[in-house]
């Protein structure tokens, strides 16, 4: 579910990348710098939401952070669009960074590949087994 919602998030931002350079090439906007600077600053991290999604249609466990920082950051953005009376557009964005935020906690985190890998215990020892190296029968492992 976090790699579709982050997939959802890049194409809109995606999406705001075109709009400006359409609004570059129609010479709808007043500065062409400024234009030219947010598009491409908008595009960098639109593909690097892309970046993320792939991340996570992979199971790997490092886009977790990123997407919960990401999606951390959107929520003043919300509040802002709300207060500046753009309410819907506030509900929207708000709704999608608190749902990524869940999603990407109740992600499950990184598993060994290799189930005969034993995994340390936390006290030295590995998991099933005691300190003296002798496997433990306490039904845990």
């Amino acid at each position: 579910m976090a790699g579709l919602l982050t997939l959802l998030e890049a194409l809109v931002v995606l999406g705001f990348a075109v709009f400006y350079a359409y609004e570059m090439v129609t010479g709808a906007t007043d500065d062409l710098t400024r234009a030219a600077t947010s598009g491409v600053l908008i595009l960098i991290f639109g593909l690097g939401l892309l970046v993320l999604a792939r991340g996570w249609s992979r199971a790997a466990d490092w886009p977790r952070t990123p997407t919960l920082l990401w999606n951390a950051l959107l929520l003043p953005v919300a509040w802002s669009l709300h207060e500046s009376g753009r309410t819907p557009v506030a509900l929207a964005v708000g709704a999608v960074a608190v749902a990524s935020i869940v999603a990407a906690l109740a992600a499950p985190g990184r598993r060994d590949p290799r189930p005969d890998r034993a995994v340390d215990g936390g006290d030295g020892s590995q998991a099933g087994m005691g300190a003296d190296g002798a496997r433990r029968d306490d039904g845990l492992s």
